[in-house]
């Protein structure tokens, strides 16, 4: 048996290294197909015999290598045909590029649709080897879409609005051409440096956001050669006041405590001659305004008169309702918008989540559960709340479950928080959380890995400032926020928008309201639209369907003799029973008067109803309606001839 099976074996070799030699000869890249084997679950097969044939090994294996060669070869010959690019070639090649929406690509520069073109260095926006210096330092090659189209227009002497998303380096787009215009100024027009008369000053609405804008200051002063000092609510007036009398380019502070120094003689007016909002739409939005208008008159009051100068304004925001923007607009004659295509939209390396509550769940707990696999994971978070009480709540409950927090609101004195910053944004993870309400949501640039809303905000643009604080410079984030059941139409409106890429301009608890009743308003009316229109198709259906004119004026003819006959003698009937009826009631009495009366008012009622339908139009039904009728008025000629009967004496 074994001999047998081997000279099988042997048999099916041979004939497979003649196929094998054969299709070598005629076929080089003909490549057979190989049987599928077949596996039977359960059974363990072993070979029965093992046959070593070189030979029928090597064929498979040189066919391989030479399709192989071949594909090499015309990969060889493709690229030689490429043309071969230069070292200025292979970096513009390589270098970054900025994906603006409506851009196109042209020469290396990105042009939008408007024909502006979008640099893709600092070096490309004009800015000098003092600030370039500067920008090395900090490490930044790329401009963003704000620096691409706000220090060029700064840099031409233009009163504009930078409009950008939270984290998109609007300060480096003022401060990088405000540094070298006041160089330029030195050098063309001989200004220096003069104690109490800055020639540049920076408002902003907070003692945080000034400390931000005074780091970068100095951080480029130290290449460009110029000096700036802060003057902000909450500090000492004493410092300040040294600090002043010293030779200064720029002033950074708040507006109330800058117009303090100004009443007090301790800065000057005469020299400014550059002037920047930052965080505008706070400004004008929460209570700056008039401190605003003071600062302005007598800088405009200079601008009016003949040998007067000028200045120029530069407002920066993140957002900007149509309110504000018309407060701008008439402060400002002639001011230029410059908005990024980010404004008012979701930042796309942020990640929102959207945790709808019932009410049934207790929302301290849904705060905790949220925030411990956060922490385990070293994320610093900051929990934003609507009011007071509620950042209160919450601090109290994290720090009953072993969380260590920091507090950030109203109440808070100014030196506390700006302590409460340094420990959450220090490096030792000592208070990685911190529990703040939205005065911790605009101009505050911090290192925050996850945001979480335990109140959910009453407007888009406050979920807008709040999810800034994550994300920066396009870093990631994570956005989460609790739902209560009296938020999710608004929230359900946001993560529409942000899922279309929409603006989230204009979006309040009041105006989703308000246009849900729109909608609801509107589908009644059309539904109702629906009904009248089909209730007029069927009426307009059973016209249609109504008899031919000729078997209608018929039909009239007859049912208006037949009319006249029928009731003449219903006429009769009635006033027949009338009479009957006032006899009868002589002389039986009242008691059989009602009776009586009420079938003379319902045949009365029937001949009525009789001559008015003889003067309507004919229908189809018209025939069997007199017939009835017919019937009626026999009935009543009965009916009145029993009761002759019946009242005759015997």
């Amino acid at each position: 048996m074994q001999r047998t099976m081997a000279a099988a074996s042997s048999s099916r070799t041979l004939l497979n290294l003649s196929l094998s030699s054969s299709t070598k000869l005629y076929h080089t890249f003909l490549k057979l197909p190989k049987k599928p084997t077949r596996v039977l679950l359960g059974f363990n097969f072993r070979p029965l015999c093992t046959l070593s044939s070189t030979t029928a090994a090597t064929e498979p294996d040189e066919i391989k290598h030479s399709i192989l060669l071949e594909r090499l070869r015309l990969r060889h010959l493709k690229d030689s045909k490429k043309p071969q690019l230069t070292d200025t070639q292979t970096q513009t090649a390589l270098k970054p590029v900025i994906l603006i929406e409506g851009e196109e690509e042209e020469d290396g520069f990105k042009k939008s649709k408007k024909g502006k073109k979008i640099a893709g260095s600092f070096e490309e926006l004009g800015l000098s080897e003092e600030v370039m210096g500067a920008v090395k330092e900090m490490g930044i090659e790329v401009p963003t879409e704000i620096q691409c189209i706000g220090i060029p227009a700064i840099l031409d002497s233009k009163t504009v609005v930078l409009g950008s998303h939270t984290g998109s380096g609007k300060t480096l787009a003022y401060m990088l051409p405000l540094v070298q215009l006041l160089r330029r100024d030195e050098a063309s027009l001989g200004r220096l440096m003069k104690p109490r008369r800055p020639r540049a000053v920076v408002l902003c609405p907070t003692r945080e956001l000034s400390e931000q804008v005074f780091r970068v200051a100095k951080s480029i002063g130290h290449h460009a050669r110029f000096r700036s000092t802060m003057v902000s609510g909450g500090g000492r007036m004493r410092p300040q006041e040294d600090s002043l009398n010293n030779p200064i380019d720029m002033v950074v502070g708040t507006p109330g405590r800058v117009l303090q120094h100004i009443q007090d003689g301790n800065m000057v007016y005469g020299d400014i001659k550059y002037l920047v909002l930052d965080e505008a739409d706070t400004m004008f939005d929460r209570g700056f305004g008039p401190d605003i208008h003071k600062f302005l008159g007598p800088l405009k009051n200079r601008t009016s008169k003949s040998d007067g100068q000028g200045f120029q304004t530069i407002l920066v925001t993140a957002t900007m309702t149509k309110a504000v923007q018309k407060l701008i607009d008439e402060e400002f004659q002639g001011i230029e918008h410059l908005r990024t295509s980010t404004l008012h939209k979701k930042i796309a390396s942020a990640r929102h989540d959207f945790i709808k509550l019932s009410g049934s769940e207790n929302k301290l707990e849904a705060l905790l559960q949220v925030l411990e696999p956060s922490l385990a994971k070293g994320n610093r978070v900051m929990v934003f709340c609507n009011t007071l009480n509620s950042s209160r709540a919450a601090d109290h409950f994290l720090a009953e479950n072993q969380i260590s927090t920091v507090n950030y609101h109203g109440e808070v004195p100014a030196e506390q928080r700006v302590e409460n910053l340094n420990k959450f944004k220090s490096d030792d993870g000592d208070c990685p959380t911190l529990v703040c309400t939205d005065l911790a949501a605009r101009g505050l640039d911090l290192d925050v890995d996850h945001v979480i809303m335990f109140d959910f905000p009453l407007n888009s643009i406050d979920y807008l400032h709040r999810t800034g604080r994550t994300a920066r410079m396009g870093a990631k984030g994570k956005v989460t926020s609790l739902v209560a059941r009296k938020d999710q139409q608004l929230a359900a409106r946001i993560e529409e928008a942000m899922r279309k890429n929409e603006s989230l301009e204009s979006l309040t608890v009041d105006n989703v309201r308000r246009d849900i009743a729109r909608a609801r308003i509107t589908e009644q009316q059309g539904k109702s639209a629906k009904l009248i229109k089909a209730s007029n198709q069927k009426s307009n259906n059973k016209s249609a369907t109504d008899k031919p004119p000729s078997a209608r004026t018929k039909a009239t003819s007859s049912v208006m003799k037949s009319g006249k006959a029928s009731s003449s003698a219903r006429t009769k009937a009635s006033t027949g029973v009338r009479t009957k009826a006032t006899s009868s009631v002589k002389k039986f009495g009242k008691a059989s008067t009602p009776a009586k009366s009420v079938k003379a008012v319902k045949v009365a009622k029937r001949v009525k109803s009789s001559s008015a339908s003889y003067s309507r139009k004919t229908s189809p039904g018209v025939k069997k309606q007199v017939e009835k009728l017919r019937v009626v008025a026999f009935r009543g000629r009965s009916s009145s001839s029993n009761k002759k009967e019946s009242l005759r004496p015997s």
